[in-house]
């Protein structure tokens, strides 16, 4: 009979137990999670994201961990190369056995390993990356975007200089990739016909060692703005550059490079005076916001898990940002941590705010909308401080 008892009360103890065994990444303590990004390479500038991001899971698992499970983050380098990331991606997968990948950074490698993940039935969530191909829930069923998207962005650029310069020619430098051709489309559906007679772009690649004999040509066109559509390294050259040769053009950077220690710092903090970036984020610098408990939590947190960083460097708030939002995910996940309600949750997100981001701007995904960001604010570099104006604009805004 006590045979007879024991079995019965291991049983009930299986059954009274979420079934996990079956659910790759997820036991009892912990729950694995894959992210690869650009560490080193022309792109490293951006991988800091990684590091943030990094930091944030270990304050996290600090505190205890999400419903008594630790995160185990595994990330890796792949250098801004497709192929490498490909490489890290099956890794990920099929080696240290993830549940799902989280914040991956890079249009060329998400693009190279989109097709791999789907196939394997991995989640991709928060992906750093605003190419609007990503936003095509029927062609990306398993991700999330964590940046605005290029082509809102874009609309979002075109419109204010539309505005501010009606008359003028303007020139776009970007990214011959997708990063860089979405802003140039985006220009494109913006002005319609109008976009040939008065746009002027030159492309450069990630290899090339300068962008300075673009700008050079770009001035040439007599357009009184430039777009920089790219990375921060190549932003910060163009600024610099577009200084040298006394272009005083009207400056717009794209997101991923409105890092004021990032871009702006390289290109010369007096060289940027009057650049122009749309942003979700309040700025760490400003003393608008020195007593905002959200900044000042940040900076804790900054001199705690990344003592000796540059905390004007905007990639390491984006990646505590990302953080937050992991962290909310898996909250609202429970003790379901499969594959299929990691991604119900990711795409349940309502009236989210992350504290560090704009009066405003507030997180809302679904089914049919997988952007966790659709809003930003413009802002103008001081030569202290980012200054913004204008109201919040969401993507719809044309």
């Amino acid at each position: 009979m006590s045979v007879t008892w024991r079995g019965l009360a291991v049983l009930s103890l299986l059954m009274s137990t979420p079934a996990i065994a079956d659910e790759p990444g997820v036991s009892a303590t912990e729950i694995k999670i894959g992210g690869v990004f650009p560490f080193s390479g022309p792109a490293s500038s951006i991988g800091l994201v990684g590091k943030g991001l990094m930091a944030y899971v270990q304050s996290v698992n600090d505190r205890g961990g999400i419903n008594g499970r630790k995160i185990n983050y595994i990330a890796y380098d792949d250098a801004y190369s497709p192929p490498k990331a490909v490489e890290q991606v099956r890794k990920l997968v099929e080696s240290d056995e993830v549940a799902f990948m989280f914040g991956q950074l890079g249009t060329p490698g998400l693009s190279a390993t989109a097709k791999y993940l789907r196939t394997k039935g991995v989640p991709s969530i928060a992906i750093v990356s605003g190419s609007s191909k990503f936003t095509d829930v029927t062609s990306y069923p398993l991700t999330t975007t964590g940046l605005v998207s290029y082509e809102t962005e874009g609309k979002i650029y075109a419109k204010y200089l539309t505005k501010a310069l009606p008359n003028a020619k303007y020139a776009i430098l970007y990214q011959n990739d997708d990063l860089g051709k979405d802003y140039v489309n985006a220009f494109k559906s913006f002005l319609g016909k109008d976009y040939d007679r008065r746009v002027f772009s030159a492309s450069y690649e990630v290899s090339e060692p300068t962008v300075d004999s673009q700008i050079t040509t770009l001035k040439s066109s007599g357009a009184e703005a430039l777009m920089i559509a790219g990375t921060p390294k190549f932003a910060a050259q163009a600024i610099r550059q577009a200084s040298v040769i006394g272009w005083k053009a009207t400056v717009i950077v794209n997101f991923p490079s409105g890092s004021v220690g990032g871009t702006l710092a390289p290109a010369g903090l007096d060289k940027s005076v009057g650049v122009i970036v749309g942003t979700i984020n309040k700025d760490v610098v400003d003393p608008r916001w020195k007593d905002d408990p959200a900044i000042q939590a940040y900076r804790a947190f900054v001199d705690k898990y990344l003592p000796g960083v540059d905390v004007t460097n905007g990639s390491y708030l984006t990646g505590y940002q990302q953080g937050i939002l992991l962290e909310q995910i898996l909250r609202q996940c429970g003790d379901d941590l499969s594959r299929k309600n990691v991604l119900a949750q990711a795409k349940n997100l309502r009236d989210f705010v992350v504290p560090t981001a704009l009066p405003g701007i507030k997180v809302n995904t679904s089914e049919a909308e997988n952007m966790i960001w659709t809003q930003m604010r413009l802002q103008r570099w001081s030569g202290s401080t980012w200054e913004a104006f204008g109201e919040v604009l969401d993507a719809k805004s044309e």
